[in-house]
């Protein structure tokens, strides 16, 4: 049986990468499927692949106003949210010496800021025993020269998680974090083959992640097989970050 039949599944940033695997695993195991995307290209050519009757809403992600409408649009259609899924996010390089405002501004409007008041707006159309997987990284418990903002952005993301485990607990709201390491993506595909291969050097699997198992990590937080696992931040590094 699907693991996520008739659930109605709501993914930030789910048109490429990480976010569309996830959205098309979602869909694979019943859910119905809303995915969002800055570019309103992105969401409705990710929407029809991933098929299934799943719909791509254009929405900026650090914009209240924008995930308020997005929520609206997911009420109208299927009247409520079962499992949210919080993945838009950008990282550029920058270090201490010349780190500027709109650097910093922009990685916390999108990682954080949008995360949050992604989650707010959310909130009243979800169901009680309903599940949140905030997607962050294993750079959120590490240092990487050149990455201080990201890796501080993603160390909140995992902060809040487990505030919102205690402060949702009542409501039988579940959320969790997955932390992926390197993942092989279209964008990480573009990338020099001798970066590549420094990447790859110190993960004990020998390779970066796949998309798809990125993806099948958030299912197993989101579905039922984890309803006892609430507050949690499970890594899919390939021992990077583990040993």
């Amino acid at each position: 049986m699907a693991r996520m039949n008739n659930k109605v599944a709501l993914v930030v940033g789910g048109a490429k990468g990480i976010g569309l695997a996830i959205a098309e695993r979602l869909s694979a195991e019943g859910s119905k499927v809303v995915i969002t995307s800055r570019r309103s290209d992105d969401a409705e050519k990710a929407a029809e692949g991933i098929g299934n009757g799943a719909v791509g809403i254009a929405a900026d992600a650090s914009s209240p106003e924008d995930m308020l409408d997005v929520v609206e649009q997911v009420r109208k259609a299927h009247g409520r949210i079962d499992a949210l899924v919080l993945n838009a996010g950008l990282s550029e390089p920058s270090q201490i010496a010349e780190i500027t405002p709109e650097h910093f501004d922009r990685h916390f409007d999108v990682n954080v800021r949008g995360m949050v008041f992604g989650f707010q707006a959310a909130l009243p159309a979800m169901t009680d025993g309903g599940s949140v997987v905030l997607v962050g990284s294993i750079a959120g418990n590490a240092g990487y020269p050149g990455y201080g903002t990201y890796c501080a952005t993603k160390a909140a993301v995992r902060s809040y998680a487990r505030t919102w485990t205690a402060e949702l607990a009542s409501k039988g709201i579940r959320v969790n974090v997955v932390a992926p390491g390197p993942t092989d993506t279209d964008m990480m595909a573009s990338v020099a083959q001798d970066t590549r291969a420094a990447i790859v050097a110190p993960i004990p699997m020998g390779r970066m992640a796949r998309p798809s198992e990125v993806a099948a990590a958030v299912l197993f937080l989101l579905s039922d097989d984890a309803s006892y696992i609430t507050g949690a931040e499970l890594c899919v590094d390939g021992g990077l970050r583990q040993v």
